[in-house]
């Protein structure tokens, strides 16, 4: 045994991984992948078959979860996918704050206060609007890649 001491330079998280591997020609429409290193949720899926001695291509056609756009990419449909750990969570709505960032409350009572408001203008207006009527608003909260916005609402009645 050596009486040297090792010391090791941290640079990683606590290792969980934002991704896992998926067979391209197993992920179906509604599924998610991760195109161009963004998170989508797959829309189109096409499976060509090729000639003699090539491989099957799966043709995908996504929608970022996060902003919208719309990405494609062809992978041989043997090869593995990254496919992102997507979390839903849903909050309370406690306060909006001047510079646009919302106030939640998490289920063991801390709360949480590092979300923006949404860009969607309709959820925004939504949003807005039920919170300035007094509503108690739960938000979900969806999560993928170390990402997190707000993508849907839920009214679950006055205060």
């Amino acid at each position: 045994m050596s009486d040297e001491e090792h010391h090791f330079e941290s640079k990683a998280d606590a290792g969980a991984s934002k991704t896992y591997p998926q067979q391209a020609g197993t992920i179906r429409k509604n599924g998610y992948i991760v195109i161009k290193g963004r998170p989508c949720k797959v829309v189109e899926v096409s499976t060509s078959k090729t000639g003699k001695h090539g491989h099957a291509k799966c043709h995908f056609v996504a929608i970022d979860i996060f902003n919208g756009k719309k990405l494609e990419d062809i992978v041989p449909s043997s090869h593995n996918c990254d496919v992102p750990h997507v979390n839903r969570t849903d909050y309370q709505l406690i306060d909006i704050s001047e510079d646009g960032f919302v106030s939640l409350l998490t289920e063991n009572g801390n709360t949480k206060d590092d979300l923006r408001l949404p860009t969607d203008e309709s959820l925004l207006t939504q949003i807005k609007d039920g919170f300035g009527e007094g509503k108690d608003l739960v938000v979900s909260v969806m999560s993928a890649m170390g990402e997190e916005q707000i993508c849907g609402l839920k009214d679950i009645g006055p205060k």
